[in-house]
């Protein structure tokens, strides 16, 4: 459900230095090894995009081993997505992407200004390994996440309001709930 919760999480330091990331994800239609980038569009790899907020608990990221996409990105309903599926075209997407947290614009970009394309997303990642299709593939958060706010930084709290917004897809809303001890 795109209007749903997440959990910050119960026990001694999961529910601290929880942070938003807004992200275009890609969900792949077709499995794919060892695609081309001119290939991935065109050859129909790609089903669609949709939002997500790739909720990071910043401590376990830095601390529980893992490295960055370990622990502190994989704590139940971390991750949520939606709130539809926008299907793929032949062109890579140039979509505004915003996240606001409380109605504050947190992050604002476009998906043209990505580092990678989502082409050379999933080209790269089918390099030796099979995408099969319903994989779902985050492409990076655009700056402005709340650990490197100028300031200090801002963590998420029980009760904040959390939108990833992205032109016609429409925006994930969420809500931040702690988990009882």
């Amino acid at each position: 459900d795109a209007n749903d919760r997440f959990s910050l999480g119960a026990g001694a330091g999961l529910n601290a230095h929880v942070d938003y990331e807004g992200e275009l994800a890609i969900v792949i239609g077709k499995a794919c090894r060892n695609v081309s980038e001119a290939e991935v569009l065109s050859g129909g790899y790609i089903l669609g995009y949709t939002a997500a907020n790739d909720v990071t608990q910043r401590h376990w990221q830095r601390n529980s081993g893992g490295d960055q996409w370990g622990r502190g990105k994989s704590l139940d309903t971390y991750c949520p997505m939606g709130p539809c599926l926008l299907l793929a075209g032949l062109q890579s997407p140039d979509l505004q992407i915003s996240t606001l947290v409380n109605g504050e614009v947190r992050q604002h970009s476009r998906t043209s200004d990505m580092i990678f394309n989502v082409s050379a997303v999933v080209s790269w990642l089918s390099r030796a390994t099979t995408l099969v299709p319903g994989t779902v593939i985050l492409t990076g958060t655009p700056s402005g996440v709340g650990y490197a706010r100028e300031g200090g930084p801002s963590w998420l709290a029980e009760g904040d309001e959390v939108q990833v917004c992205i032109e016609d897809i429409g925006c994930l809303n969420n809500n931040v709930t702690c988990e009882p001890q």
